[in-house]
């Protein structure tokens, strides 16, 4: 099929080179444009955006769809289908109506749950025990198009934010593909009203950890913000990012460490802190932390 790719970070990479080894023509492929970054500032292209010229893509990065010359430029590629995954723009309604077969979204979710743009983050924050990928025809609405193919995942119980997300990365890859293949002969199921839920936008404020939370709480904050933007604490006036935990053993004041192996008590249960990170510093497992920066029972987090 002609398609046109529309992605923007690292977990739409995958997508594009699964479309490019199946044969698929890439008509053109959009991202967000470059923009400053590192300690020079210099505008640096998307993850998108360097796989598709290492791919001999042509590449567009307009700052809005909105403007009719832009959406004559998109029209004018006659294709197929648009593939969209992380793009990070809205599209208006021209730009959803112009490729023959529509516009297909991967969704990293069990749609209607968790729409909207932390998915991921909001999946294992709030303890959900699965969830999964959706090919979606897209529409006006945040995420509300009927589905038409989803795989489901469980989430294990110490997997963080990137691990989950570099897994449901690869499964869109896989479905994406296979809803190309059998384009015509999928059924759009409309989503249902019941279990809606709205995955918003991670804020940093969200970050520190309140320690007289219950441990299931404290874990699955720490799972879910990893690695960015990072649950962190204080320890000595130093700001600490925890990175990796799972639920600990023991009772004690909230914040307070129950032994020398990082256990942290909690209102209720405690959690144990499997990878940090001090600022300026890489993260570290745990014991290669505790060798740096000696952290013994009974100090308070």
């Amino acid at each position: 099929m002609k398609v046109v790719f529309m992605g923007t970070p690292d977990f739409s990479v995958p997508v594009l080179d699964a479309l490019v080894e199946a044969g698929h023509e890439i008509a053109a492929v959009y991202c967000q444009p470059p923009r400053p970054a590192g300690r020079g500032k210099k505008d640096r292209p998307t993850p998108v955006h360097a796989r598709a010229q290492a791919l001999g893509l042509e590449v567009r990065h307009p700052v809005s769809l909105k403007g009719a010359e832009e959406q004559a430029a998109f029209a004018a590629l006659n294709a197929d289908v648009a593939v969209v995954v992380a793009y990070g723009l809205i599209l208006p309604q021209p730009i959803l109506d112009a490729p023959a077969h529509g516009c297909l979204n991967i969704h990293a979710s069990l749609l209607p749950r968790w729409r909207g743009a932390a998915p991921i983050h909001r999946a294992i924050m709030a303890g959900d025990e699965k969830t999964g990928v959706c090919i979606m025809q897209m529409e006006a609405g945040l995420d509300t198009g009927p589905v038409l193919m989803v795989d489901e995942t469980g989430i294990g119980e110490t997997e963080t934010t990137d691990l989950l997300h570099d897994r449901l990365s690869k499964m869109g890859a896989r479905l994406i593909v296979a809803a190309l293949s059998d384009l015509p002969d999928l059924v759009p199921v409309p989503q249902p009203d019941d279990g809606v839920t709205y995955a918003h936008k991670i804020d940093k404020s969200e970050a520190k950890i309140d320690w007289t939370a219950p441990a299931e709480d404290v874990d699955r904050k720490i799972r879910g913000l990893s690695p960015f933007p990072g649950a962190w604490t204080e320890i000595d006036g130093q700001r600490i990012k925890l990175l990796a935990s799972r639920l600990g053993e023991g009772v004690g004041a909230p914040g307070t460490l129950l032994d020398d192996a990082l256990t942290v008590a909690c209102g209720t249960g405690a959690v144990q802190l499997l990878r940090l990170q001090r600022a300026g510093k890489g993260a570290q497992d745990a014991e290669t932390f505790l060798r740096g920066f000696p952290l013994e029972k009974g100090r308070q987090l």
